[in-house]
């Protein structure tokens, strides 16, 4: 297992949507309820900027296993060393180990990109990220509860951080 990561490119988006979308039904990470079309994820895929704010795929020997993206976070300029970030993996490459060796990578780039923190959003529920994120250090900064309905059950979503090379607070 080789794995690379990539700054994405267009032909790439419609796996990266592939991928989202496969993970939909579970309810899981996102709270989109139907699948979103390339089309309507093309506006999002422009927002992402190599040098700022990148969107990455991951390879495994040259396939596209997953994806992790880098977000401004809250839109407004103070947030500007804040980013989100969001991990999906493809459902035949997970239990792999590749959600650790992508937030390690993600580390690895936060001086080059000016960061010195991430925020995830996490649903409550979602034990598998929640627990990969903790252990590498995130806590938990916030908790909405029951602010999202999917298949008529209430679900809660936690905001996870963590600080990096922390500037003069």
């Amino acid at each position: 297992m080789t794995i690379k990561f990539e700054n994405a490119t267009q032909d790439e988006l419609p796996k990266i949507v592939e991928i989202y979308n496969e993970i939909i039904p579970t309810r899981l990470a996102t709270a989109d309820l139907e699948p979103v079309s390339v089309e309507s994820r093309q506006p999002w895929f422009d927002a992402f900027n190599p040098d700022t704010r990148p969107l990455w795929v991951i390879k495994d020997d040259g396939q596209i296993a997953g994806w992790v993206g880098l977000e401004s976070f809250y839109g407004r300029p103070a947030y500007h060393n804040t980013a989100e970030i969001s991990v999906y993996i493809d459902a035949d490459f997970r239990h792999h180990g590749l959600g650790q060796q992508t937030i390690d990578f993600v580390e690895s780039q936060l001086v080059r990109l000016g960061l010195d923190g991430l925020v995830a959003f996490i649903f409550s529920h979602n034990l598998p990220s929640q627990k990969l994120f903790k252990h590498n250090g995130f806590e938990t900064w916030g908790h909405l509860p029951d602010v999202a309905e999917m298949d008529g059950k209430r679900r809660s979503l936690d905001i996870l951080g963590k600080h990096f090379n922390q500037i003069d607070r």
